[in-house]
């Protein structure tokens, strides 16, 4: 079963991605970014792609450059996500056949990636836009847009953004923080995947 979780792992290092990488997976979240403020995040990636590609989805976040898509490209990871709506960006990661998520907060931001073909929206910072401002503007985006929430958003609150809307959550500093033991984000993990279920549910 494949949810629409993304696990965000700023701060992830090489030397636990196989570790942290596979508790994910295990706890039911398959979809993978190492932000690329990261230490050696593209070393992360590639570690993870090489590992556990037949069975999760990898790519990089806080993609802010064409240049940074291609290195992506490189460690044969699939997911672009980026904070803002840079269509170069968006140009570029569909080029290369990866799969595109813009960060977006206006109706025109949201217009202006579906235009380039983005495969959905990053909304972000989720908190800001609110709830009732996703029902307005889920109102006019074509039905079958993708929606993600990130910033705010958690296993407390994943019912009233699915009734507005949502299609999915990016889980950064709520899932990961640098620090952390695999065991500790497994637990953590299955947490999140039981209220995810539980609100899809509803």
């Amino acid at each position: 079963m494949s949810r629409n979780l993304i696990a965000i792992l700023r701060g992830l290092r090489p030397e636990e991605a196989i570790a942290i990488g596979g508790s994910l997976i295990e706890a039911g979240i398959t979809k993978i970014e190492v932000p690329m403020n990261s230490p050696e995040p593209l070393k992360s990636i590639e570690l993870l792609v090489n590992e556990f590609s037949d069975v999760a989805e990898f790519g990089a976040g806080t993609v802010l450059s064409v240049e940074q898509v291609k290195q992506v490209a490189a460690t044969g990871a699939t997911l672009i996500v980026s904070p803002n709506c840079d269509t170069e960006i968006i140009d570029a990661t569909k080029a290369l056949g990866m799969k595109s998520y813009p960060g977006v907060l206006t109706p025109s931001e949201c217009f202006s990636a579906l235009k380039h073909n983005a495969d959905g929206l990053k909304v972000f910072p989720a908190f800001q836009m609110g709830t009732d401002g996703l029902k307005v503007i889920r109102a006019v985006l074509p039905p079958q847009t993708e929606v993600f929430m990130v910033g705010g958003v958690g296993p407390n609150n994943f019912a009233n953004w699915i009734d507005a809307g949502a299609n999915g959550f990016g889980l950064g500093s709520s899932l990961y923080k640098p620090g952390r033991t695999a065991e500790e984000i497994s637990q953590v993990a299955q947490h999140i995947v039981k209220a995810y279920d539980e609100a899809q549910s509803k």
